[in-house]
């Protein structure tokens, strides 16, 4: 039966079938995480070099490139995760034809099939090393300030005074980089995009950032696993479109049919003089 709309066109029933639930966890989830894992380092290394070239520009342009640039990034996760999910439903589908005909599946082949929280911990796992640093950042982050310099020329001779040659000390032996530089550098590789939003000359937004930096990260996980949910969604409109597509062709080939069986229905009433 079709559903009407208000206009009175007739709308597509769409069509699902049932599918067997698998489990949160199977036996691809860790080689799935080294996938997402190294898709991730893919994307950093590329919204790098992207990003790179657009620090130095006018706030207007590097804004809506990092808008872009994000975007993409979310959906590039998100389209792949919906494939997944689709592939996961088909599965469940296979087994459920297979259940109902009395034929034997394995355990591992149940376990492969959709589950709504599959792909969360894939994204998640895959995220744990890179999560891992931003958390350790997070707590340790400071603002930063300008770091020592070359002294000028006219101080130069008050380093040969006693009294004030130690608080000079600082510019003249500076300290290497400590833990939080090191992650500080590598974290904001990893939210570049988010990085070049805010502004390097936003000090302020940019400790907040790094705060927030742990959350950011999981951006791709979440947009991963959302894509997968939507699996369901694509496998109902892919049945939808074979149904009705079936549909039309049966209804084209009743029409030819009567055709055939009353050849001079098409021609119509004939008229009298």
């Amino acid at each position: 039966m079709k559903n009407h709309d208000q206009s009175g066109n007739t709308s597509i029933k769409s069509v699902r079938k049932p599918f067997v639930y698998g489990t949160p966890a199977d036996s691809s989830t860790v080689r799935t995480s080294l996938q997402f894992f190294g898709i991730l380092i893919l994307v950093f290394f590329v919204t790098f070099i992207a990003g790179s070239s657009v620090s130095g520009a006018g706030p207007a342009v590097r804004i809506i490139f990092s808008v872009a640039v994000i975007l993409l990034v979310l959906f590039i996760f998100f389209s792949n995760g919906s494939n997944l999910g689709a592939d996961a439903v088909a599965k469940g589908e296979i087994l459920y034809q297979k259940k109902e005909e009395g034929k034997p599946f394995s355990e591992s082949e149940r376990k492969m099939c959709y589950h709504p929280c599959k792909a969360y911990i894939i994204g998640f796992l895959g995220t744990i090393p890179f999560l891992l640093a931003a958390i350790v950042f997070s707590f340790s982050t400071t603002i930063t300030m300008t770091g020592p310099g070359t002294l000028p020329s006219w101080i130069q001779s008050y380093t040969r005074r006693a009294d004030i040659a130690n608080a000079l000390t600082t510019y003249l032996h500076p300290e290497g980089l400590s833990l939080t530089d090191c992650l500080r550098i590598a974290v904001r590789i990893f939210i570049l995009p988010f990085v070049n939003l805010v502004g390097t000359d936003n000090p302020q937004g940019l400790l907040t950032l790094e705060r927030l930096s742990p959350v950011l990260l999981l951006l791709p996980a979440v947009s991963y696993g959302t894509g997968y949910l939507s699996g369901k969604k694509i496998r109902s409109r892919i049945h939808t479109m074979i149904s009705e597509s079936n549909r039309r062709r049966k209804k084209k080939e009743n029409r030819a049919r009567k055709k055939r069986m009353n050849p001079n229905s098409a021609s119509g009433p004939e008229k009298l003089n």
